[in-house]
């Protein structure tokens, strides 16, 4: 009786491994099922953090005919240099005190530009130009005349000036002020 006791309760776990070894197996894949309808639109997220400031406030000048006149001693006989103005009416004093202010001269055209951030100090070429920045102007200073003049039909020696509100304070932005062709991918300026 113990032999026949053993053999049922060996021929059940055998029964019930095969059993659940048959139900663990996957048959084939069937066929794709037909295309069901779109359902409804789920809601909406939630609104995302606000981004940056942008630089739709940027103000910027066209390219510039500036003219500099001679710095002369009251007698008249002793040149110191020359002077020019920019007027800038939008120059505020809350640009002064928050903002950028930035200044361009084009050695070039507007067709080929050369260009260099104000101020100049060319050691090699001994030009010298400085940059004053006052509420509604910009006063230049040269060593040298530095007008814009007309060679060969095209303006040459021009100037751009580039004023930005601050936005938020202690914002630094990753832009070389410095490279023209960095400010003017940067902030999307065109010739």
């Amino acid at each position: 009786m113990k032999r026949i006791a053993t053999r049922i309760v060996y021929v059940s776990l055998v029964a019930v491994a095969m059993l659940f070894n048959a139900c663990s197996k996957e048959g084939p894949a069937g066929p794709a099922g037909a295309k069901g309808d779109q359902g409804a639109p789920g809601p909406g997220g939630p609104a995302g953090p606000p981004g940056p400031a942008g630089t739709a406030n940027v103000i910027y000048s066209a390219w510039l005919k500036v003219t500099y006149q001679e710095d002369r001693n009251q007698a008249g006989d002793t040149l110191y240099g020359y002077f020019a103005e920019i007027p800038a009416a939008k120059l505020t004093k809350d640009i002064l005190n928050m903002g950028e202010v930035k200044v361009y001269f084009n050695y070039g055209t507007t067709a080929t530009p050369i260009i260099e951030a104000l101020p100049i100090t060319d050691l090699f070429g001994g030009l010298l130009i400085s940059a004053t920045y006052l509420e509604g102007k910009i006063s230049l200073y040269s060593n040298a005349n530095a007008s814009s003049a007309t060679v060969s039909g095209q303006e040459r020696f021009q100037y751009r000036y580039i004023l930005i509100p601050g936005g938020t304070t202690a914002r630094k932005a990753s832009v070389d002020w410095n490279d023209y062709k960095a400010v003017q991918q940067y902030l999307g300026l065109k010739d």
